[in-house]
């Protein structure tokens, strides 16, 4: 099965760059979570992490 597999990604023209794209999507996706994760205002951070405990605040019917 992996030499069928191999045998016809070899026969694609320009397959290689594939992985690199992949990893530039993946290597951006993270520069700006990372970006994201510093620039993010305190309050609102704070505010999304008490979210799930704001429903148990609600009276249930």
């Amino acid at each position: 099965m992996l030499k069928f597999v191999k045998g016809y990604m070899e026969s694609i023209e320009g397959v290689a760059t594939y992985p690199m794209i992949s990893l530039l999507i993946f290597f951006i996706f993270f520069i700006v979570l990372f970006w994201w994760v510093f620039t993010a205002s305190k309050a609102h951070i704070k505010e999304m992490s008490e979210l799930p405990l704001e429903g148990d605040k609600q009276p249930r019917p």
